[in-house]
């Protein structure tokens, strides 16, 4: 009996749904953080530690792994990549202890890893014929969709559901498999295979589009850092700031930013990437200041602006980076690039992560907030001028 297999649009439904999931499940723990803390007694430095072990795995499982899907198909390495995110959110949901925890995220992260590029690489694959430029955008609004559903749907549950600590993480394993039996039915092939047998390697960057590259993987990694301040902070400073401790108030402070990342997509899906990119750097650098402000002043509203400026900035760069490296791209070689760079950003996002939960716990929350928008507003200086000279760069044939 021959297998059912999904038509295109179905398809591109599906591997935005995955795409959406590598943010739901990084961001799922987020309104936990300080139940495990006041728990099991943890430093701001431990919480975000089981927030960075993520993307070291993602980062791990990248290098080895992130040319597979051009060798063996999409489907399969997706499939692959959501049996482990399930399988560590079911760890979350039974954990006994935080050693459980770092157990699970681990699993999330390889799960994560190896799903992140193929996933983006079938939104553009699976895109219709004339839209194909605008898998961007459906790729940026997935991922604001998954942490809307993260802090929203883990709020709601973590504040008026039993058993805060596991049901949030009961209903998001159910989530997964239900996507790995949608998954399932989607073509084998979405790409023409890479040439020769696969093996383990770092991925490489096709000759001709390193300037391309670069530019693009800056605005990316900027974004990234800005969603890991937001996930692996934004709790403890909405609990600060907000002065609440409704998981689903302060999980609602962080679907600000979850919810303008979804909206700013609309307006820019006319505009080029360079342009995108130069609106998200601008908007980083000023919601960076407005954040450092509302954390000083204890100012909802600051905070508020902040959290909607920070959404807009992640989709903005975040949208030109993928449009700019998505319009360069060999098919046989879109996964492995695309992979090399989540590479860098999730990388930078567990330096980041770890460095501000050692300062928080060194010094206060508020220094941690301070140094981390310093450090976004110099990655998005970085990333406009990057893109400057990208654009003064004879392109090379």
């Amino acid at each position: 009996m021959s297998r059912r297999v999904l038509g295109r649009q179905a398809s591109f439904l599906t591997a935005a749904a995955i795409v959406a999931h590598t943010i739901w499940t990084s961001a799922a723990p987020a309104l936990t953080y300080p139940l495990y803390a006041r728990q099991w007694h943890l430093t701001t430095f431990t919480t975000t530690a089981i927030f960075a072990v993520y993307p070291v795995f993602v980062v791990a499982v990248l290098v080895l792994f992130g040319n597979l899907s051009d060798h063996i198909g999409r489907r399969e390495t997706m499939l692959a990549g959501l049996a482990f995110s399930a399988l560590g959110s079911l760890i979350f949901a039974v954990a006994p202890d935080v050693h459980w925890i770092f157990f699970g995220r681990a699993f999330m992260g390889v799960g994560v890893g190896l799903s992140a590029g193929p996933s983006a690489a079938a939104v553009v694959e699976f895109s219709p014929p004339h839209r194909v430029g605008q898998a961007g955008s459906a790729t940026a609004a997935a991922q604001g969709f998954g942490m809307m559903a993260a802090v929203l749907v883990g709020g709601a549950l973590i504040q008026y559901a039993p058993l805060p600590l596991r049901l949030n993480f009961a209903v998001l394993t159910a989530v997964l498999l239900c996507l790995i039996a949608v998954t399932w039915f989607m073509p084998n092939h979405t790409a023409s295979r890479a040439a020769g047998h696969w093996r383990p390697r770092v991925p490489s960057i096709p000759n001709g589009v390193f300037a391309v590259f670069v530019a693009s993987t800056a605005a990316v990694t900027g974004a990234y850092v800005l969603g890991a301040m937001v996930l692996s902070l934004g709790a403890q400073v909405a609990r600060d700031v907000v002065a609440s401790s409704n998981a689903l108030v302060n999980g609602g402070t962080i679907a600000l930013f979850a919810l303008a990342s979804a909206l700013a997509t609309i307006p820019a899906r006319k505009l080029s990437a360079a342009k995108v990119i130069v609106l998200g750097g601008v908007t980083a650098i000023a919601s960076s200041a407005l954040l450092a402000l509302a954390a000083v002043e204890h100012s909802l509203s600051l905070y508020r602006l902040a959290q909607i400026g920070a959404g807009a900035a992640y989709s903005w760069l975040l949208l030109g980076g993928l449009s700019l490296i998505n319009g360069h791209l060999p098919v046989t070689h879109r996964a492995a690039t695309l992979s090399a760079l989540f590479l860098v950003a999730y990388l930078a996002q567990a330096v980041v992560a770890l460095s501000l939960g050692e300062i928080a716990t060194l010094y206060t929350l508020t220094t941690a907030v301070d140094i981390g928008v310093v450090t976004i507003a110099v990655l998005a200086l970085l990333t406009l001028l990057l893109d400057l000279v990208r654009r003064k760069t004879p392109a090379k044939r």
